[in-house]
């Protein structure tokens, strides 16, 4: 389960991106692109960017003489803020310009999509990123059966000068109740060892340490492949690569986490104990229900051994309101929110989605209880997610200046060093005994107070 972005070029981005890309600077074509969904999709649009690189990015829809829109196909929300992009771009666009349509929507329903949007010049699917400058150019539309999962292609990395996702795998061998993502990506299709290492290597040249590696399913990479213990050999090459300062893994799933991959992350000197595993419930009737393939005290052993490790920082999802979820269930994955110490939680409203074991269950429970039982649960998330920032006030940490903040002018705004960018928040910057500060560099900082639900800190000195 991945977090919904609505992802756009800002303002920094566009510098970053003619800073590193002289040829961005050149009289040519517009470009106008939206990437929606999660960072998996974010790197999707990132290898366009890189086929496309004979066009200016720019920022204004109307404007741009292609419009391109990555969307997501997940979740019913998903699917509608797909389709009011897609409207509102149109409405927006200059004459004579291409609406191209990408991504997993448009992939999950293809026929349907083809034949109602008539406002959309182009399609294309999850199978054809790297061949999104023919598909422009031939102006026909193009949906390889296949998913794309990249190689060598040089993309364009957006959003940041320090920091990268990396795409580890696509597809999911896991067979969960109320997940479509199987059946219009198919099964799971791992990346060489050497074609990630030689990426991360490639990148490291270009001035990023930062790194999160990501799939559907990480904990599983490169079992497709013939590898058992596939993340935990990529853990040790990537920690060979010379100039990395920071990696993470995201997206763990119970059933293939082992204890010897927790513990191998819990002994990486360059990996951070950054815990990342959407349990989406603890109910040992709704795991199963959910097909799962790990129980509660197989999970709470793997919880327990990331929280107890040093510095850890844990993430997780819940999903509310699947079918036969009765209000004992709900209570049970309550009291837990409440006892265990997450530092963040997604939480999702249980959707109806055709195509999945779910969809066909009986039971199904009310959507305004589904509301209802959000709603409690969020205001638990709430306060787990305010002492998890307490914990910090008073600790000199790493952080890494990500540009002007959300407040405005007045603050830089910042991540923790350790923290995954755009995800687990952001941090203000108002003091500092270095006279200049710049974006991308890494500094030490004393956290002073939180305001809101940001940490106000001083940076002592430059790290790199």
């Amino acid at each position: 389960m991945s977090n919904n972005l609505n992802y756009k070029l800002d303002e920094e981005e566009l510098r970053i991106l003619e800073t590193n890309h002289e040829e961005f600077k050149k009289e040519s074509k517009k470009l106008y692109l939206v990437s929606l969904g999660c960072s998996k999709n974010l790197v999707d649009s990132e290898v366009m960017l890189g086929k496309l690189k004979d066009y200016t990015v720019v920022n204004e829809p109307k404007i741009a003489d292609v419009i391109i829109i990555n969307t997501c196909g997940f979740i019913g929300a998903a699917k509608e803020e797909s389709l009011e992009v897609i409207f509102s771009m149109h409405g927006m666009r200059k004459k004579d310009s291409l609406l191209v349509v990408a991504g997993c929507l448009t992939q999950r329903y293809k026929e349907e999509l083809q034949l109602e949007l008539k406002e959309v010049d182009l399609f294309t699917g999850t199978g054809d990123y790297d061949k999104i400058d023919e598909i422009i150019k031939t102006k026909k539309s193009r949906f390889t059966p296949t998913t794309y999962l990249l190689n060598d292609e040089n993309r364009v990395i957006t959003g940041s000068s320090s920091h990268a996702f990396l795409k580890l795998s696509e597809g999911c061998n896991q067979n969960c109740s109320f997940c479509a993502i199987p059946n219009f990506k198919g099964k799971l299709h791992s990346r060489t060892l050497e074609s990630v290492v030689k990426e991360v290597t490639n990148l490291v040249k270009k001035g990023f340490y930062d790194f999160s590696f990501i799939s559907q399913d990480s904990s599983s990479y490169g079992r497709d492949l013939g590898k058992k213990d596939g993340l935990i050999e990529l853990i040790k090459l990537v920690e060979k690569i010379e100039g990395i300062k920071s990696a993470r893994i995201l997206y763990l799933y119970p059933s293939t986490t082992s204890n010897k991959l927790i513990k191998t992350i819990i002994d990486s000197k360059l990996f951070h104990n950054y815990f990342d595993m959407p349990i989406q419930h603890i109910s040992d009737k709704m795991l199963k229900l959910m097909k799962r393939g790990a129980g509660k005290q197989r999970v709470i052993e793997q919880l327990t051994m990331m929280r107890n490790s040093k510095d850890s920082f844990l993430r997780t999802g819940f999903i509310i309101g699947h079918p036969q979820e009765s209000e004992n269930e709900f209570n049970e994955l309550l009291e837990f929110v409440k006892e265990f110490d997450f530092d963040r939680v997604s939480l999702f409203a249980y959707s109806d989605e055709e195509e999945t074991l779910a969809y066909n269950m009986c039971e199904k429970v009310d959507e305004n209880e589904i509301t209802k039982r959000v709603e409690l649960i969020e205001e638990v998330v709430k306060i787990q997610h305010r002492k998890s920032l307490n914990s910090e006030i008073g600790k000199t940490i790493q952080i890494v200046i990500e540009g002007e903040s959300s407040e405005g002018e007045f603050f830089m705004g910042a991540k923790k060093l350790s923290w995954t960018p755009e995800i687990d928040g952001e941090i203000l910057v108002n003091e500092s005994d270095v006279k200049v500060l710049e974006v991308g560099k890494s500094y030490e900082v004393k956290v002073k107070e939180l305001v809101g639900d940001k940490l106000l800190v001083t940076v002592t000195k430059t790290l790199f």
